[in-house]
């Protein structure tokens, strides 16, 4: 067991001398990261060029769930550091969640390797270096990839994300909108794109569009619109990542019959030319926890911590309403006991309203070779405290698996901020063996459950029988070549559908309850 899980906690800075023997700025600083209660051992103290082992910076366990953010140029140590808050997290029996976006988190699973530049790095900041694996799950989006399947009902999903996935303009999402609330209203379950599909076509049709009359109509252009964008989607491969079973959001709180949090790790790499999907099935992932979980208040620790990679890809290209659910969600999912952390390479990348609500920070090196390269390194500076550091200097002048951090102390407050010299992992640093992936994969009990889609009767097949079985009209006089009638023609057009349109229009409403992005919430 590594000195993180079982070094009681330090009340002074110096883990084996006086406060009084670090100079004393640095002790100062390292009075802010001392914690009487359990906490997360982040490193030690870097001032004026030197390591001072005897300066522990440590984050307590309990401000976990007030959210973070690990931001950095590529190349200096983010993933790093998300695998040592990762390990020290699940061994104290936090459950975890991991966006493996390059594919390189898997080997938290299997115990660390141990080499010169390890022995190196536990010298410098004083760790009891144990090489340690943790308990994992792996999951992949719709199943591309070596992992659980990971999907989401349509319904779930809800208007406000999918707009985000299929890249609709902000009256393009309204009328979505207006699609989700006409098949909520009328009890139409939508499980897969398939299914979409027949609503929006029935909702164009003479008859359908009579029904929309009193919500605001939807407009043909609008409805084509959708419809092209969803078959574009669609030929990119994608149908599979909605549809049944779909994902229980509470499978990412449990922990491990010895005790320590499971740490769920979902691989990314299959999917990376997909980053608008991949981004916004995070979202619907916390969004989803957020409506299921109750209020909890300030806990002693997270049930969940949060890891958001790539936290820029769901920014980009927002509409107002969604920026506005993110942060609304951010804000209200703490008091429910889950800490979000968004790994980005610049704080800019992040919203100023979101930002504003993450107490954490662990900011990596940044580059500053060109003059948008110096003005964001300015405009980073300005989001830390006032320090004793010259921070321009200092986060250029970062080294691989160094950064500056503050956080909040027991009390709430920020932490003076302190250039920091992380500890090392104790799980392998890269990937798993893809054999022993496939291997881990295969044996968890999840996959049984997630691994077989299913394809339940709804909207889409009840409209396909239907004009399988609608009686066939007389032909009219041969008068010159006619073009066949689309799908969605020879649907509508049935005695069938018309049939079903009407029972739909008078049916009893058992509308789906909705949260803040528009997801359904779970029935359980």
């Amino acid at each position: 067991m590594s000195d993180s899980e079982s070094a009681p906690a330090a009340t002074t800075p110096g883990a084996g001398r006086s406060a009084s023997a670090l100079p004393p700025e640095a002790a100062a600083i390292a009075l802010g990261y001392a914690a009487t209660g359990p906490a997360l051992d982040l490193g030690a103290l870097l001032w004026d060029g030197r390591c001072l082992p005897d300066a522990r910076i440590r984050v307590p366990l309990a401000a976990l769930n007030r959210h973070g953010l690990v931001a950095g140029a590529t190349g200096t140590g983010k993933t790093k550091t998300l695998q040592l808050i990762a390990e020290q997290l699940s061994a104290q029996g936090v459950p975890v969640f991991l966006a493996d976006v390059k594919g390189d988190l898997s080997g938290i699973s299997a115990p660390g390797a141990p080499g010169d530049q390890v022995r190196a790095r536990a010298d410098e900041v004083r760790q009891r270096w144990t090489a340690t694996g943790f308990p994992a799950e792996f999951y992949a989006l719709g199943g591309i990839g070596t992992g659980i399947p990971v999907r989401a009902t349509v319904t779930s999903f809800g208007p406000v994300l999918l707009a985000k996935v299929l890249q609709l303009n902000r009256t393009q999402e309204q009328s979505l909108g207006l699609i989700f609330h006409y098949a909520d209203t009328k009890g139409l379950e939508l499980f897969d794109l398939k299914d979409l599909r027949a609503v929006v076509a029935f909702l164009t049709s003479d008859e359908g569009r009579a029904e929309l009359k009193e919500i605001g109509g939807l407009s043909t252009a609008t409805a084509g619109v959708i419809l092209r964008s969803l078959t574009a989607f669609e030929a990119q491969g994608t149908a599979g990542f909605f549809g049944e079973p779909e994902f229980d959001t509470a499978e990412l709180l449990r922990t491990a019959s010895d005790g320590r949090g499971l740490v769920s790790v979902l691989e990314l790499p299959a999917v990376q030319d997909r980053p608008a999907l991949f981004s916004t099935f995070l979202m619907w992932l916390l969004a989803d926890l957020f409506h299921d979980l109750p209020e909890v208040g300030d806990l002693d620790r997270p049930k969940l911590v949060f890891f958001f990679d790539e936290a820029h890809l769901l920014f980009d290209g927002a509409s107002k309403a969604f920026l506005d659910s993110i942060t609304q969600t951010v804000r209200l999912i703490r008091s429910k006991g889950v800490g979000v952390f968004f790994v980005t390479q610049s704080p800019k990348d992040v919203p100023s309203d979101v930002l504003g609500q993450l107490g954490n920070r662990v900011q990596h090196a940044l580059r500053a070779f060109t003059p948008d390269d110096q003005k964001a390194l300015r405009a980073t500076v300005k989001t830390f405290p006032d320090s004793p550091y010259d921070l321009e200097e200092v986060l250029t002048g970062l080294g691989t698996g160094e950064a500056v951090v503050t956080v909040l102390s027991e009390r709430g407050a920020p932490t003076p901020v302190a250039a920091t010299r992380l500890r090392a992992p104790e799980s392998l640093m890269g990937p798993l063996d893809a054999a022993a992936l496939d291997r881990a994969v295969s044996a968890s009990p999840g996959y049984a459950r997630y691994a077989q889609a299913v394809d339940r009767e709804s909207a889409y097949e009840k409209l396909t029988a239907a004009r399988a079985t609608a009686p066939t009209a007389p032909r009219a006089p041969a008068t010159g070549p006619k073009a066949e009638p689309s799908m969605v023609e020879q649907v509508v057009g049935s005695g069938m559908f018309k049939s079903l349109a009407r029972s739909i229009g008078t049916q009893v409403g058992r509308e789906i309850t909705r949260s803040l992005f528009g997801t359904a919430k779970r029935r359980r």
